[in-house]
């Protein structure tokens, strides 16, 4: 289906939207909705966090609230996920608000921004931090409700046909990354492509792509990515902690009653903690497996470079936060919460790491 051809028939779905949901339905007491995602059918920790997330909500709501899950491409095509939902094709969406950052620079704030927060601060900033209520003003502007529903946790730096030695490497390198990260290995002249996860590994093999990030070595590997390239590099300095996205029409989430509301809203925040946990866990159980093969070199990007990646880090953000008035706010609010939360942050988890290793 082309893009155009979805939107021009998304009037009269919209509009089906609008007067409620099909009868039997409501004579039954069940709402019916349609989550679309952005992720390959059957990916482990994305497609599936999906899954429980719709069950889960199921489960609550004793069955009144029923959610059918679509992989990317079984109802709308990768990437048309907001336009969709906005639209009103399908109820909900699963997936990272960055690769929907041409709708608004200020969306990658609420995915994840090179050297910005990690998933535990992400959610204080979002939760406790003001982050919300600008989101929704955000996303109210495309006739969204969005909520952080999943997080992969720090992500890995990517997979690389060659070795990678200074910030010179990158130039005419073919590199799939989304985000701001793209903006930053543009500025060191990369050429940025953004496929769907799916091809990855198909397109390294072909020569398509010279390197590659997707999330870390559980997916990576589950996507056979391993296979595809000899170089795996850490750490990953353009998403810290990577929040994905529950999306829900405006107008849908509106005809909610204040309770069922509450309800999505807290499974939302219990998949979050979840699936960090799920990734946390397997990206340790897969690591070792990467080692225990010894087919990959496993490597800490250089120390020029991850200086090369800060310095353009900081111009790229601060544009992406210099647009409308809306998106200054956000970013005044992300920067000033992170300079709160790296001092504790310093104190707290990085001083309890260190000084684990002493031992």
């Amino acid at each position: 289906m082309r893009r155009r051809d979805l939107l021009a028939g998304a009037g009269s779905i919209a509009a089906g939207a609008m007067s409620g949901f099909p009868a039997p339905a409501l004579a039954q007491g069940i709402r019916q909705l349609k989550l679309v995602t952005d992720w390959p059918e059957g990916s482990p920790g994305l497609q599936s966090s999906a899954m429980r997330l719709a069950k889960t909500i199921s489960e609550v709501s004793n069955g009144r609230i029923a959610i059918e899950v679509f992989p990317a491409g079984a109802l709308v095509r990768p990437f048309e996920t907001f336009d969709a939902v906005a639209a009103g094709v399908a109820e909900m969406f699963h997936s990272a608000d960055y690769y929907f950052e041409a709708k608004s620079p200020a969306f990658n704030f609420f995915t994840a921004v090179p050297f910005g927060y990690t998933a535990d601060e992400l959610f204080a900033w979002v939760h406790y931090g003001g982050g919300q209520e600008l989101w929704d003003e955000l996303s109210g502007q495309f006739g969204l409700k969005q909520f952080l529903c999943c997080n992969t946790g720090t992500q890995s730096g990517g997979w690389f046909v060659d070795e990678i030695t200074s910030p010179d490497g990158f130039r005419g390198l073919r590199y799939r990354i989304p985000g701001l990260g793209a903006a930053v290995l543009r500025r060191m002249d990369a050429i940025v492509v953004n496929v769907p996860g799916g091809e990855i590994a198909r397109s390294i093999r072909s020569g398509a792509l010279d390197a590659a990030e997707w999330v870390g070595p559980w997916l990576d590997m589950a996507l056979g990515l391993h296979k595809a390239a000899r170089y795996f590099y850490y750490p990953g300095f353009h998403e810290p902690g990577t929040g994905l996205t529950l999306g829900i029409n405006r107008r849908v989430w509106e005809s909610f009653s204040p309770s069922d509301q509450r309800l999505i809203e807290a499974c939302a925040a219990g998949e979050y903690s979840r699936s960090l946990a799920e990734f946390n866990a397997n990206n340790a159980l897969w690591l070792r497996k990467l080692r225990e093969e010894g087919t990959v070199t496993i490597q800490k990007f250089d120390d020029s470079l991850l200086r090369a990646f800060i310095k353009t880090s900081q111009e790229v953000v601060a544009e992406a936060g210099s647009g409308d008035e809306l998106s200054r706010k956000v970013y005044a609010s992300y920067q000033q919460f992170r300079a709160s939360i790296m001092e504790w942050s310093d104190i707290a988890e990085r001083a309890f790491l260190n000084s684990r290793r002493l031992v």
